[in-house]
């Protein structure tokens, strides 16, 4: 069998989910037809090796690392749900070029995001951390110096996406103003006034609340400078990757007065699972809200994440529907029943799609049904044919100089 010719009925699939998915991922893959072997941890290098050979699919959240190297180690590997927003934990690159599509999930875990994002402003403003401490020390303290309402206070939102947009309805349903800054053109939802730089919208709010991606060019995107620009008293949380903030400068603008309080669920380094000590500068901070990187950790969002990204890996395999795939172009054919269907992923060079019609054409294979994407260097493209075939015509497309994998569905 040829490395870019995969053949599904050689090994019983298999499908490896890492991290404690939920385990409604699991019923609808076993439904589908797949073996699947669900742990609640990550696994190193070595230890997802001994699951490699018979792995077609691979669930993850945010601890796995899919460097080249493991990637590298799954010959088998077709798809890889990132059961969480983020992919930066994914050689996506790698993934790419060996042909393997990836899925995430966008959407699902954005209103448990947004809910905490408002519960921890509401505890920050009013500074229930400070209050919740002094009684648990035994200590009365019924006054309102310090504490305020929500309703009027500015808040600042940096990275206006999925989740960003829906912090923005909510807060503004609460009486707040809003404003927002994102490097990409984005539209303003309800009364949200887009401020044209950072530095605007920093020194213009009173709570400010990261929501960027994890793109490497955000690394220490937020720092002393950017503290020291938000006014005296405001508030700062950060829900979206750990890299993007300095802490230690963080520490200092809360200890100087400068900030009133902050909120931090994602952290630079952080324990691979329960039990492993937390370590942080941010410890023991007044009116500092620290939770486990649970923002999208309610079992609402882990139920809709878990079947969302199943889903999206069963249609891929068994339709070759690329829908939402954070790598490989979107896609989608209708196929008929008691067709073949195939699924041929490539280098993106021109003349792929001639020379692939040729070969059914030298076959006499008459082409029913096809659709083609391309994304930068890669070109997918499914097709429906009518009539039978013998192994030789798949093996002619395999071996085609642009050809990085080929898959009947």
């Amino acid at each position: 069998m040829s490395p870019a010719h995969d053949d599904s009925a050689a090994v019983h699939p298999r499908a490896l989910l890492l991290e404690n998915i939920h385990v409604g991922a699991e019923e609808l893959l076993r439904e589908a037809g797949w073996d699947v072997v669900r742990l609640a941890h990550a696994l190193d290098e070595e230890a997802i090796a001994t699951y490699a050979d018979s792995v077609e699919l691979l669930g993850i959240r945010s601890q796995s690392q899919l460097s080249a190297d493991v990637l590298g180690r799954f010959p088998r590997l077709v798809a890889v749900g990132a059961f969480c927003i983020g992919t930066n934990q994914i050689d996506l690159v790698d993934a790419t070029t060996r042909g393997i599509a990836v899925f995430n999930a966008p959407f699902s875990n954005t209103r448990s995001v947004v809910e905490l994002a408002i519960a921890e402003i509401i505890a920050l403003t009013r500074r229930l951390t400070d209050k919740n401490a002094a009684m648990h020390a035994g200590i009365w303290d019924k006054s309102a110096i310090g504490s305020h309402e929500v309703r009027g206070r500015r808040l600042g939102i940096v990275g206006y996406g999925n989740i960003g947009t829906q912090l923005s309805v909510v807060a503004e349903s609460l009486g707040m103003a809003v404003a927002f800054y994102d490097s990409a053109d984005r539209l303003a939802l309800g009364n949200a006034r887009r401020c044209d730089s950072l530095e605007e919208l920093l020194e213009s709010v009173d709570v400010v609340s990261l929501h960027v991606d994890g793109r490497p060019d955000n690394r220490n995107f937020f720092g002393a400078a950017e503290f020291a620009r938000m006014q005296r008293g405001s508030l700062f949380l950060n829900l979206s990757r750990g890299f993007v903030v300095d802490h230690d400068a963080l520490r200092a603008s809360i200890e100087s007065g400068h900030l009133a309080g902050a909120a931090i669920d994602v952290f630079p380094t952080e324990p691979s699972g329960k039990g492993e000590p937390f370590v942080s500068g941010l410890r023991g901070a007044s009116n500092v809200i620290l939770t486990p990187h649970v923002g999208g950790s309610t079992e609402e969002a882990q139920v809709d994440i878990g079947q969302f990204v199943a889903r999206k890996l069963i249609d891929y395999v068994k339709t070759g529907t690329t829908a939402l795939s954070v790598n490989f172009p979107h896609v989608e054919l209708a196929q008929r029943a008691g067709s073949h269907a195939f699924v041929h992923v490539h280098r993106n060079t021109p003349g792929v799609l001639a020379t692939i019609n040729g070969i059914f054409a030298d076959s006499a294979i008459n082409i029913e049904g096809q659709a083609l994407g391309t994304k930068g260097d890669l070109g997918y493209v499914i097709t429906d044919i009518a009539s039978d075939y013998d192994e030789a015509t798949l093996e002619r497309l395999a071996k085609l100089d642009a050809t990085i994998r080929i898959r009947r569905l």
